[in-house]
């Protein structure tokens, strides 16, 4: 029963099904949508590479002629095929597969995680803050959550902010002090600065992404 994707059968208009997400969402629009056309199984099956992006409708032509013997034979194909995905991006676990890169700052890490987070329903405060720890990389901020583990979100949100202030005012110094160069006749040139003069100080930075879940 199974066919190369013809342009003369096509589904109604949904988002097409990139392999990414949860399969049984778009199998389940598409069922409601050919119970309302009263379809047959036949036109089930032709239809439904039709729902899918180029990249999975290459999975469904690489299938063996006649292996496709009905609509719910498909269905459980495809379901089979795809369902690691899923499982994959909707489950605490994958947050352990999030890691600090060995150049990136905290502030984005933090995003990427915080980001990840929102992908997870009934995500526990337990998960999350084991998830976050162990993404990070060697340096002050791995340290001082080894030696004191968080309880509550709030707790980390506050420590991050603290290490990400430390973390970027310390790019900007090293900005200023690399930013300009001056020849010795510059120096020379240039006014002493009295003992009452302060350099700039520190920046602090409030716009931290909060935690947030779905």
């Amino acid at each position: 029963m199974k066919a190369k994707v013809q342009n003369d059968i096509k589904a109604p208009d949904m988002t097409p099904y990139d392999g990414t997400s949860d399969p049984s969402h778009n199998l389940s629009n598409f069922r409601s949508r050919m119970y309302l056309m009263d379809a047959s199984d036949t036109t089930r099956c032709k239809a439904f590479p039709t729902t899918l992006t180029k990249t999975v409708v290459k999975w469904f032509n690489s299938l063996p002629p006649r292996l496709i013997t009905s609509f719910d034979d498909l269905t459980k194909k495809f379901l089979a095929k795809f369902f690691i995905k899923k499982d994959k991006s909707k489950h605490a676990p994958s947050l352990l597969e999030i890691r600090q890169g060995d150049r990136e700052s905290l502030r984005n890490y933090m995003e990427k995680f915080n980001k990840a987070c929102l992908d997870i329903k009934n995500l526990l405060t337990g998960a999350t803050i084991m998830g976050l720890i162990n993404g990070l990389r060697e340096g002050p901020f791995s340290q001082s959550k080894s030696k004191k583990h968080p309880t509550s979100l709030n707790e980390v949100q506050e420590w991050a902010e603290k290490y990400i202030n430390k973390e970027e005012n310390s790019r900007l110094g090293e900005t200023s002090k690399t930013g300009f160069s001056y020849t010795s006749r510059d120096k020379d040139k240039e006014p002493k600065k009295t003992e009452d003069q302060h350099t700039e100080k520190p920046r602090k930075y409030h716009n931290y992404t909060p935690f947030g879940y779905p």
